[in-house]
């Protein structure tokens, strides 16, 4: 697992993560999460790159919790058990890309 937080003031659109991405040969597509939406975990047999467009969410890795807020970027490497909750009262947006 990868987390890069997000250092700059301005944080980067979605259109602009989505030409990031693409920019590195994967195809985002868009993840609304509604407020107190919780993820069980699960595993996928590809990694998965996911950015925080917009409010907080709370993954938890293997047993390691920790919150993204927007502009972080995390990458889970394949088969990696995971879940996730929006957290805040408005739920969250982000966007998210498969690797094989």
């Amino acid at each position: 697992m990868i987390i890069t937080r997000w250092q700059a003031p301005i944080v980067p659109t979605k259109q602009q993560v989505h030409m990031i991405l693409e920019s590195e040969g994967l195809e985002p597509f868009d993840e609304v999460c509604a407020a107190h939406t919780k993820i069980q975990d699960k595993r996928h047999p590809f990694a998965e790159v996911r950015v925080v467009i917009e409010g907080e969410m709370i993954f938890n890795i293997s047993g390691n919790q920790f919150a993204l807020r927007p502009g972080d970027r995390l990458e889970i490497p394949a088969n990696t058990k995971h879940s996730y909750a929006a957290h805040g009262p408005n739920g969250c947006i982000s966007v998210c890309a498969k690797t094989i």
